[in-house]
């Protein structure tokens, strides 16, 4: 049985309707074709962020090549009525996830990499898409180190917008202090070069006001001569995790500035890809990184190495390696530099507490999530009555908290500034800074 049918159609009179276009479709030309709408081939491959748990459906992805193709896009996506969410690797997409997408463009960084050193002014221009891993390995042949983050795979930009605490942080501050200028695309399209005589008042609020006011195509940030440092980590079973945090808390406030260090307590599942001694276990890690001469670090870490560690990885190792590092339930080791305040630093200025607390979990399911964020929230509940009240940019995780990332005259000037570049509320930040943050 011939099930096929036959249909006399007149060409002259053959119509076809096509489907309706969305605001998003006249940028499909722009970054070489490299823009894609929901139900492209590369669409769900290009919204894809680090954190995988997170569901960005964006009215399209826009990955740019060079800073021409940045201010297209967001040239165009102002004449498609769209916002602009700039993300470069998307360790923070959460943020991003909280709020509607389906009028914003996400500007994909990831192919906007690139760094050069300038050795005799101790400098290094970085490409707004660029990871850490990639600057620290151009700046090691020549004895000089960035203040990058414990991570290697965040990217530059988005670290030093939010400040950035690192493992050289209580000896020279946030990142976002050592950012010399900034280029940036503002939410009308306009390429400007932001510095400490140019643009100023826009150049203090990028230094820690997150993506609230363009799109960072590149950054200079200053070096520091720093070769290698002694660096590693102290390991104990869980069972000791209450004597070695009061061990920890009370050696932290006094500790030279020469050391920044964080206490973990970690929790590793029963995988066979990781190493024997870890698989199912609960541990505590004391990491970090001293500068400074290894008796002198010896000396500083006697009183922990004194409550004697199963494993113990302090030693003198290259600036480079310095980076490579584990998260988990954590509490970050503050004062020193990070306490005092930084003439022309930006408006992450400083933060008058002794400790930082970050929780992470791995979250393979939805449900895995959920119960995560109430096991964060815990803990987070659990610390309070020990508050500063204050929140770090880079570690904050709900939006409505941004103005906790700031004094408040940092935060009405930054409200200021951000109607003042951005009055239609174009940009799409993690913390959003405006008028209804109030």
């Amino acid at each position: 049985m011939d099930t096929r049918s036959t249909l006399d159609l007149d060409p002259a009179t053959l119509r076809v309707t096509p489907l309706a276009d969305t605001p998003a479709e006249p940028l499909r030309p722009l970054c070489g074709g490299a823009v894609h709408l929901p139900g492209d081939a590369g669409y769900d491959a290009a919204r894809l962020p680090w954190n995988v748990a997170v569901d960005l459906r964006p009215a399209a992805v826009a990955v740019p090549r060079h800073a021409d193709d940045v201010v297209a896009i967001v040239r165009a996506a102002l004449d498609a009525g769209l916002r602009i969410a700039p993300m470069s690797t998307g360790h923070a997409a959460s943020l991003l996830a909280l709020g509607p997408l389906d009028d914003v463009v996400l500007v994909r960084l990831s192919e906007m990499t690139g760094v050069e050193v300038d050795a005799g002014s101790r400098t290094a221009r970085v490409v707004g898409g660029t990871l850490w891993q990639d600057v620290v390995e151009a700046a090691a042949p020549h004895g000089l180190a960035a203040l990058h983050g414990s991570s290697p795979d965040v990217a530059v930009a988005g670290y030093c917008l939010g400040g950035g605490i690192g493992w050289y942080a209580r000896k020279h501050g946030f990142a976002a202090h050592a950012v010399r200028a900034v280029e940036l695309v503002t939410p009308t399209g306009e390429l400007l070069r932001l510095d400490a005589d140019s643009h100023a008042d826009l150049f203090w609020a990028v230094r820690g006001g997150g993506g609230n006011f363009g799109i960072v195509t590149a950054l200079e940030i200053e070096l520091f001569p720093i070769a290698d440092a002694y660096a590693g980590m102290l390991l104990w079973d869980g069972r000791h995790a209450p004597e070695v945090l009061r061990a920890w808390a009370a050696w932290a406030p006094s500790a030279p500035d020469e050391v920044t260090t964080s206490f973990r307590f970690m929790r590793f599942p029963p995988l066979p890809d990781l190493p024997e001694f870890l698989q199912g276990r609960e541990v505590v890690i004391v990491d970090g990184a001293f500068l400074g001469g290894d008796g002198e670090a010896e000396r500083v870490l006697a009183p922990l190495r004194a409550l004697a560690p199963e494993m113990d990885t302090f030693a003198r190792v290259p600036a480079a390696e310095a980076g490579q590092s584990l998260l988990a339930l954590e509490l970050r080791q503050l004062g020193g530099a990070l306490s005092r305040s930084t003439p022309g630093g930006g408006v992450i200025g400083h933060v008058d507490a002794q400790f930082a607390g970050f929780f992470l979990g791995m979250a393979p399911t939805p449900e895995a999530a959920d119960a995560v964020r109430r096991d964060a929230a815990e803990a987070v509940a659990a610390l309070e009555p020990w508050s500063a009240r204050r929140e770090l940019p880079t570690f904050a995780e709900h939006r409505d908290n941004a103005r906790r990332c700031y004094g408040p005259d940092a935060w009405q000037r930054l409200q200021a500034l951000r109607t003042q570049v951005d009055p239609g509320g174009r940009m799409v930040a993690g913390l959003p800074i405006g008028d209804d943050q109030d």
